[in-house]
């Protein structure tokens, strides 16, 4: 089986996050992969978030413990991932010493994107509906969870969306809403059930929650700490992330 074009041209475009993959393997935790690898712990845990997202299987597994408290390793699918990298690093060599010209590799950064959006997940286009002006898309995205996108058709066409097509749904961490039980979710927006794997305080008044789905897909949001401390929401609140198909932006491999 090979990987999913979006996590291959991932691993073209951010090696040091794949190389996070063999401290991991190597130090069995979190925090002492991201000591090895010289970066912080939260910015270790983003790395893996983005990757697991946007594979068809997570690639590291959390061991008994939590986050504070247990390991973490690779899955059988994140091992496979680590052979890929290894062999492409073995490639780049032998690309460097082909390349024309140095302004080459200058030339390929700028082709390529990347986004501030918090949240990148990866679905399969399971719908697609003309709603006026613009194209309601229906996204799978694994595990049984579907969210909609709200797009203009020329937007559709520009990106060529079709049926059972691989995109990327991006969305920023503010366009996020976690919901407490006793709040309905508006009308036409999408509605996750998750689970609160961590909350960040930030230096004012407003917290990044991390959201872990049931797919294994993981969402951002922002929350304030009062409202937060109201519902009695913390590391393991069973809560549901709200966001307008509107705020959903897509993208798609080139």
């Amino acid at each position: 089986m090979s990987l999913p074009a979006l996590l291959t041209q991932h691993i073209a475009r951010r090696p040091q996050r794949i190389a996070l993959l063999q401290h991991v393997a190597e130090q069995g935790s979190i925090t002492r992969a991201a000591k090895a690898a010289g970066i912080s712990y939260k910015a270790a845990w983003d790395a893996i978030d983005e990757l697991n997202n946007l594979a068809a299987q997570p690639l590291v597994e959390r061991s008994t413990g939590g986050r504070g408290g247990g390991g973490a390793r690779l899955s059988a699918e994140g091992a496979r991932v680590l052979r890929l990298y290894q062999r492409l690093q073995a490639l780049q060599a032998q690309v460097l010493e082909s390349a024309e010209d140095s302004s080459d590799f200058d030339l390929l950064g700028r082709l390529m994107l990347r986004t501030s959006a918090r949240n990148q997940l990866q679905g399969r286009i399971s719908g697609l509906r003309r709603e006026g002006r613009h194209d309601r898309i229906s996204l799978a995205l694994g595990g049984g969870l579907e969210i909609e996108a709200l797009i203009t058709r020329g937007s559709t066409e520009r990106l060529e969306l079709t049926l059972g097509g691989t995109v990327v749904a991006l969305l920023k961490a503010g366009w996020v809403q976690v919901l407490g039980d006793d709040e309905p979710p508006e009308a036409g927006s999408n509605c996750l059930q998750a689970e609160v794997e961590e909350v960040l305080g930030g230096e004012d008044a407003s917290c990044e929650v991390r959201l872990a789905l049931g797919n294994g897909q993981t969402l951002c949001a922002l929350a304030e700490q009062a409202w937060l401390a109201e519902h009695r929401i913390a590391a393991g609140s069973a809560v549901r992330a709200q966001f307008h198909p509107s705020f959903v932006l897509l993208g798609v491999p080139v």
